[in-house]
């Protein structure tokens, strides 16, 4: 009787815990909800956080790209207006096209060096008085800074046309090292704003432009209502303590609403879950080996579309893929290849040193970043050249795990560049063949004088002979004579000979003067056939390493066009000057005239092949004579004369190394 109370007791306990328990897994259910959230409200800002930031950081750069886009067009414009003729129309031209593709810009300036406007596009964006006085003070002020640093500058903002605030880029105008002028975009940032910031940035955010001081420059939005999401960047450029500043729009969804969808995605979630989540894994490795399958055929195809070999090696040095382009061109199935070790089979026997030397630095990380040539063997014994850029072979985990190479076949490419180079030797020689045939009047004449001379002493000694009582005392003089007309006869013919004989080019060590006195021997006749003066200041200079006949016939080309050039020049001021100088690590060398001079127009035509001034002329010769100098590692140019005594005159210059590279 005493325990049934007890049992009671006890039984009641248990009910009241088997009640509770369903309210206390409700409240707990409630909690845990309202944590889910708190939870998700405090993700939820923070992803708004980052979403703004990583948009504003797009947006700054986006800006950056646009604004470094223009100043690339508009330093290119620069640079043309100061390098090509009609600078105005290439202005009107490239400033327009500018323009088009940049509506940002609103109006593009041409200033001369003393800031007169010369040219504008188009001409009334702007207020005409603000044109003409060039805007405020801070335009003058990067003005100034532009031409000072030779670069480019953007000026501070300031504000025109009814409080729109603008800034100006300013880009220096150089020709041949002097400021030429000044090109200016306008940039007002309204318009910077309104064509550069898209659409569904600004569905978003806010975009005002301000400086350290608050000021407002530009806006652009959407709806007035914010959020307290707020985030500034500094807008550089143009800089000078401007600033992005981006205030996300207020989100409208209800709170209560998020609530209720949640509970009820919450109660749903949990009878589906587990079918839902089958599904989605079934569905996602479905998804997952479609995708795996189509990805194996588009690398399939563009594998077997592949022209470019590609070869895959591990870190020990064994092929372990090829591509089919690489099997086609060394004649190897895949399967003769793969899996093998150094020698390969594709490796020419005579190459084997060289290719074994070049397999062994490229898996030291050493074979050269822009690529190296093989000779590379086919099945058949065919021999090819090959380009060959090694790159590292990278795996999904970044772990290096070998070596890939993409191998060209540039053999047709080779034939190609020794058929031009033998073209372009056949060319020079056949220049220095019709430069003979030019001369050969001349030279007939100048060797016509010591066989005339032979001749005579030849007489006078027949004539000495007859006498009885001659002496050998009085023949001597004149054999000897004889003997030193032959050697003037002989060194014209030798010189002719060397000039014209066909040859490979040969560098060797050479002095600049007796190559010069040597052309000299040549256009002496030429010189006074023209009443030319030719003056040499040729000091003594270090042997350069070249090949003498192409020297020779460089020097000649030029000299004869000297001579020729003052055809119509008063004879009084018909002088040539041949200089040598030093510079550094080079020898300068100047063929100075007093001619006609070259007129602008032509100059830059000048070394073009084929291109021609002379009513007779082939127009291969100073193309020549920079293809020579350029062979040599030099430069060759033409620019006027400044101390001619008639204002015209050309002075054509050529460098050389004094050691070859």
């Amino acid at each position: 009787m005493t325990r049934m109370p007890k049992l009671r007791s006890s039984s009641a306990l248990h009910l009241r815990w088997l009640l509770a328990l369903p309210k206390l897994g409700i409240v707990l259910l409630i909690a845990a909800l309202l944590s889910l959230l708190w939870l998700l409200h405090l993700n939820e800002v923070d992803e708004e956080r980052t979403s703004l930031i990583k948009d504003v950081l797009w947006l700054e750069q986006n800006l950056r790209f646009h604004l470094n886009g223009n100043e690339e067009q508009l330093q290119q414009l620069a640079v043309d207006m100061a390098t090509l003729a009609d600078e105005k129309r290439i202005f009107r031209l490239r400033a327009g096209h500018l323009l088009k593709n940049n509506p940002e810009i609103t109006q593009i300036l041409w200033f001369d060096p003393q800031r007169k406007l010369i040219d504008a596009l188009p001409g009334t964006t702007l207020p005409e008085h603000e044109i003409e006085s060039f805007g405020p003070v801070v335009t003058e002020k990067a003005f100034e800074m532009a031409r000072r640093l030779g670069k480019q500058v953007y000026s501070e903002p300031f504000f025109l046309e009814g409080n729109r605030a603008f800034v100006e880029l300013f880009v220096p105008i150089y020709r041949e090292r002097e400021f030429n002028g000044m090109l200016v975009s306008v940039l007002p940032l309204d318009t910077l704003l309104d064509n550069l910031v898209p659409w569904w940035f600004t569905e978003k955010y806010k975009v005002v432009i301000i400086d350290d001081n608050e000021i407002q420059y530009a806006a652009k939005t959407h709806i007035e209502g914010l959020g307290n999401q707020t985030y500034e960047i500094p807008f550089d450029p143009p800089g000078y303590g401007l600033k992005l500043r981006i205030v996300s729009y207020q989100s409208s969804t209800n709170p209560l609403q998020r609530l209720l969808t949640i509970a009820i995605v919450a109660l749903a979630a949990g009878v589906f879950w587990s079918l839902w989540m089958v599904r989605d894994l079934m569905k996602k490795r479905s998804q997952a080996e479609e995708a795996l399958r189509a990805e194996h055929a588009f690398r399939t195809a563009m594998e077997n579309s592949l022209t470019v070999g590609m070869r895959a090696r591990d870190l020990k040095g064994k092929v372990v893929y090829v591509n089919p382009a690489f099997c086609k061109m060394t004649g190897f199935s895949s399967d003769e290849l793969v899996n093998s070790t150094p020698p390969m089979a594709y490796w020419a026997p005579e190459q084997i040193d060289e290719s074994y030397a070049m397999h062994q630095a490229v898996l030291a990380g050493e074979a050269p970043v822009d690529g190296f040539e093989m000779i590379f063997m086919r099945k058949n014994g065919e021999r090819f050249h090959a380009l060959v850029y090694e790159a590292k072979l990278i795996d999904g985990n970044g772990q290096h795990t070998g070596w890939m190479a993409s191998v060209l076949d540039i053999t047709e490419r080779k034939r190609a560049e020794e058929l031009a180079r033998q073209q372009q030797e056949q060319l020079q020689f056949t220049s220095r063949l019709v430069t003979m045939g030019e001369m050969a009047s001349t030279l007939a004449h100048e060797l016509n004088q010591p066989l005339a001379a032979i001749a005579s002493y030849n007489t006078g000694c027949l004539n000495l002979l007859e006498r009885t009582d001659c002496q050998a005392h009085e023949i001597r003089p004149a054999l000897q004579k004889v003997a030193v007309q032959a050697q003037r006869a002989g060194k014209i013919i030798r010189r002719v000979h060397d000039f014209v004989r066909k040859s490979e080019p040969k560098r060797a060590p050479c002095q600049l003067a007796e190559v010069i006195e040597d052309c000299l021997g040549f256009i002496e006749a030429d010189a006074r056939k023209y009443h030319v003066r030719i003056e040499c200041d040729t000091p003594e200079m270090p042997p350069i390493p070249a090949d003498r006949l192409m020297l020779e016939q460089v020097l000649l080309n030029l000299i004869r066009n000297g001579i020729e050039a003052m055809a119509q020049t008063p004879e009084g001021h018909r002088k040539l000057k041949i200089r040598v100088s030093r510079e550094e690590t080079e020898l300068k060398v100047s063929v100075a005239d007093h001619g006609c001079g070259i007129p602008p127009d032509i100059r830059d035509k000048l070394f073009t092949a084929f291109f021609t001034t002379k009513p007779e002329g082939m127009g291969v010769g100073l193309s020549i004579c920079r293809s020579i100098i350029e062979f040599h590692r030099g430069r060759l140019w033409a620019e006027d004369n400044p101390h001619s005594p008639t204002g015209n005159g050309t002075i054509f210059t050529f460098t050389l190394p004094l050691e070859s590279a």
